[in-house]
């Protein structure tokens, strides 16, 4: 399996745009429902919203974030405003984090607590 690429450093932060806290109230309920070790979501460039646990099967592993920006393109999303992640890691996977980067730039990806604590936000 390759190595996961780096992944910079979160930035504290602790405020969220309206938007983007949806996207951590989704990441939480996706995480929750099926008692996934992570949740994440995204939103496009027309604000549609994908979210998606992690899964871990004998034969697929793939983190919730990759889950999200894959149904994203899927659906025909070409750009990524935002994203979010809900785990209990103290930092960002750098599968999920390179997923994003395919998609965009620069989208922000906010990293938050299982409760939805912000814990910081990774911009580049």
């Amino acid at each position: 399996m390759p190595e996961s690429p780096a992944v910079p450093a979160a930035r504290p932060s602790s405020e969220l745009s309206a938007e983007d806290g949806k996207l951590v109230i989704l990441a939480r309920g996706a995480r929750g429902r099926v008692g996934a070790v992570e949740g994440a979501a995204v939103r496009d460039q027309d604000g549609r919203t994908y979210a998606a646990a992690s899964v871990s099967l004998p034969s697929l592993t793939i983190t919730a974030l990759q889950l999200a920006v894959a149904s994203a393109a899927a659906a025909g999303a070409t750009r990524l405003e935002a994203a979010a992640v809900v785990t209990e890691a103290s930092t960002l996977d750098g599968a999920g984090y390179a997923a994003v980067r395919d998609l965009a730039a620069d989208a922000p990806v906010h990293v938050a607590a299982p409760d939805g604590t912000l814990l910081g936000t990774v911009t580049s």
